[in-house]
């Protein structure tokens, strides 16, 4: 789930969905649900927005492949439309604590990164997933992607507010250096 560091209250929020278009003509709203079970949104209600309204959420289903909802006090398609990319937030306490080896983006951004050598790599500023998995961005003496895997990230301690980064051959090289495990040879042979 994406987060947003801090609510109009100034505690940690998360975005839980964001309002899409209208659909049809009596408030209805297409959602993009950022929880892992779109179907259980009602139970995070009320939102809250970056601009301190408040919302509820009174039915979502799926229609084809979006996800439809009705909203408290959005009676037309006119009020639905200026609602659209209105990310819906809940503060991060009313979150279900996650199991074992889970974390929330939220939990991870500000986190101290650190080698396994000890040397501190920079902090997380954002998790972002292109497609192939959660990637953390670190930004230190200069700005890493590093895969979140279990290879390369082995402990998370949110406690002491770190988290250990054991790089892949190659993740930390400067652009245009050659990787570090890699052969130079000489090209130039003496030929004619």
């Amino acid at each position: 789930m994406a987060g947003d560091p801090r609510g109009t209250a100034g505690e940690p929020t998360v975005v839980m969905a964001t309002i899409g278009a209208a659909h049809g003509v009596r408030g209805a709203v297409k959602l993009t649900v950022h929880a892992e079970d779109p179907a259980t949104l009602k139970r995070y209600n009320p939102f809250q927005t970056a601009d301190g309204r408040t919302f509820k959420v009174k039915s979502v289903k799926p229609i084809g492949k979006a996800l439809v909802a009705e909203l408290e006090g959005v009676p037309d398609r006119n009020a639905a439309e200026l609602l659209r990319g209105t990310d819906l937030l809940v503060p991060r306490r009313r979150l279900p604590r996650p199991d074992e080896e889970e974390f929330y983006h939220i939990d991870l951004i500000g986190l101290q990164a650190r080698l396994v050598s000890g040397e501190i790599l920079g902090v997380v500023r954002a998790v972002n997933d292109f497609g192939a998995g959660d990637i953390l961005e670190i930004v230190g003496p200069r700005t890493v992607m590093v895969p979140f895997t279990q290879v390369c990230v082995p402990a998370v301690d949110l406690e002491a507010g770190t988290l250990t980064v054991d790089p892949i051959p190659g993740l930390l090289d400067e652009p245009g250096e050659p990787p570090a495990d890699a052969e130079i040879s000489d090209t130039n042979d003496g030929g004619a």
